[in-house]
């Protein structure tokens, strides 16, 4: 990720949404279809329930994010741990959906919103809290997405980053002004 300089909360909120995101994509776009079902014990979760719960999550937080509460009263949670979409087709319409509320409720907010009060499960938020809840929330499945794709393609896997043991190439391209940000 290129760090752009911003001094707005929101601008450098929707850019590691997207940033983490793109990560979470990168790895399921590593993977065959049938291991986005496969789970590593059975207390564990693959990456499709983990993409379906973030999707449930997402739909639920963001729609009417001012003017409703949070968990909203038609969402099952525990569903979204169960029967997961068939396809990584179905899968990935599911994502972006989440992830369209998600832009949708954000990107028109300004920095003069964040001191807004919204409720999550009736709790009382400041805008602001309620972004930072859902930003370590998501990260935290983004980064278990990315361990379970690594682990299900381990010698395949392809780095999302700077790859194991480059680093010091990465950095003279860097100070060369070569290296591609991602």
């Amino acid at each position: 990720m290129a760090l752009q300089f911003t001094t707005s909360y929101l601008e450098d909120s929707l850019t590691l949404f997207r940033y983490n995101k793109k990560l979470a994509e990168g790895a399921m776009a590593q993977v065959t279809e049938e291991q986005l079902f496969v789970t590593i014990d059975p207390e564990a979760n693959s990456i499709a329930i983990i993409v379906k719960h973030m999707a449930g999550n997402m739909r639920s937080r963001w729609t009417d994010f001012l003017t409703a509460d949070g968990e909203k009263p038609d969402r099952d949670r525990d569903t979204e741990f169960e029967d997961p979409p068939a396809t990584r087709e179905a899968l990935m319409q599911l994502w972006e959906r989440g992830w369209d509320c998600l832009f949708g409720a954000l990107e028109p907010l300004s920095d003069a919103d964040l001191g807004r009060t919204v409720l999550i499960r009736g709790e009382p938020h400041s805008v602001m809290q309620a972004i930072n809840r859902q930003m370590a929330h998501y990260a935290n499945h983004m980064g278990q997405i990315v361990l379970l794709a690594k682990h299900l393609q381990h010698a395949q896997w392809r780095s999302l980053s700077v790859p194991r043991g480059k680093s010091a190439d990465f950095n003279r391209k860097v100070v060369a002004g070569e290296a591609s940000q991602r």
